[in-house]
């Protein structure tokens, strides 16, 4: 602002100036003539207004234009009237709230930092510009109004030029630091990110829960076949595999059901109630239940080892 500003005074110092010059020139004539009536003064002002107009809405423009490219910049389009009619005097007008973000909140303390350090730099350029033109002073005295206005002039744009690079120092290092903090409050906490989780995956107590409904329920579809099988493999305590050939239905034996330990054993119980035969054959039992999935064929490996076993049960020897 204030570097487009300096740049806008330049630009437009000379219109400013023969705007000004209109005004005089006006003043002057009119003055001894002027009648305060009250369609006098109201024209006066209006013609005041139109030329403070003229003046001033070129450089106002620039300055405004420059403010809006520098505030889409710095935090991009957040355009909104919400906060216009949801103004809250107790909640915005809250002394302790306020000091509990200022001295709880890193965002209040690095713009409390910026500030002081703008208002550092803005105090000290001035001071060390008048120090230094201190002995300049004397002879002004000896100038004409042009002579004393350039000099002013001259003087103020030297203060602008040494609070320029600071400020601009400032601003570059407050532009980067905003980027870098509205980015880091994008991201999610660990809480954030296990609390999302949990209502995208859903909540594991209640997921472990339904796991166990569904391997109830599994559980119980397998038994329901187990009287269907023709043999039971097991490794005698850890392992139980539920076999059926049929070549009608597959051109291999399926595994009707498998199970360790206790569903294992449910498996067994099944097949003593409905007289399935159960086989003990560890190395086989535990490969099945390793390699097949329940309703799925053996694979071509174990053509062998169970052939040998369903040829020993009386349903599948020469005859039955």
């Amino acid at each position: 602002m204030l570097l487009f500003g300096l740049i806008g005074m330049y630009i437009f110092i000379h219109w400013i100036g023969r705007q000004l010059m209109t005004v005089f020139i006006l003043f002057f004539k009119t003055c001894m003539e002027f009648n305060p009536t009250t369609d006098e003064v109201y024209g006066l002002f209006i013609d005041v207004s139109v030329t403070l107009a003229k003046m001033l809405l070129p450089f106002l423009l620039l300055l405004g234009v420059v403010a809006y490219i520098t505030m889409r910049l710095q935090v991009g389009p957040l355009w909104t009237t919400q906060h216009m009619f949801k103004f809250n005097i107790a909640k915005h007008f809250n002394i302790i709230a306020g000091l509990k973000r200022l001295l709880i909140s890193p965002q209040a303390l690095v713009r409390l930092a910026r500030n002081i350090l703008q208002a550092t730099v803005i105090a000290i350029a001035p001071y060390i510009v008048l120090k230094n033109e201190f002995g300049n002073m004397a002879p002004l005295f000896y100038q004409n109004a042009e002579g004393i206005t350039a000099y002013i002039l001259g003087t103020g744009a030297t203060m602008v030029k040494y609070t320029l690079g600071p400020i601009l120092a400032i601003g570059i290092a407050d532009l980067i630091y905003t980027r870098w903090d509205y980015n880091e409050n994008l991201k999610m906490t660990k809480f954030e990110v296990k609390d999302e989780r949990k209502q995208a995956e859903g909540d594991p107590v209640v997921k472990n829960k339904m796991k166990q409904e569904m391997l109830k329920v599994m559980a119980k579809r397998m038994l329901e076949q187990v009287p269907r099988a023709d043999v039971v493999v097991t490794n005698p305590t850890h392992v139980a595999v539920a076999l059926r050939y049929d070549v009608l239905e597959a051109p291999a034996p399926v595994v009707l059901a498998k199970g360790l330990d206790h569903l294992a054993e449910k498996i067994k119980e099944v097949a003593r109630e409905h007289g399935v035969p159960i086989r003990e054959n560890a190395p086989l039992a535990r490969a099945l239940y390793k390699s097949v999935e329940v309703g799925e064929a053996i694979p071509e490996e174990f053509y062998k080892a169970v052939a040998s076993l369903l040829a020993k049960l009386h349903k599948f020897k020469r005859g039955a």
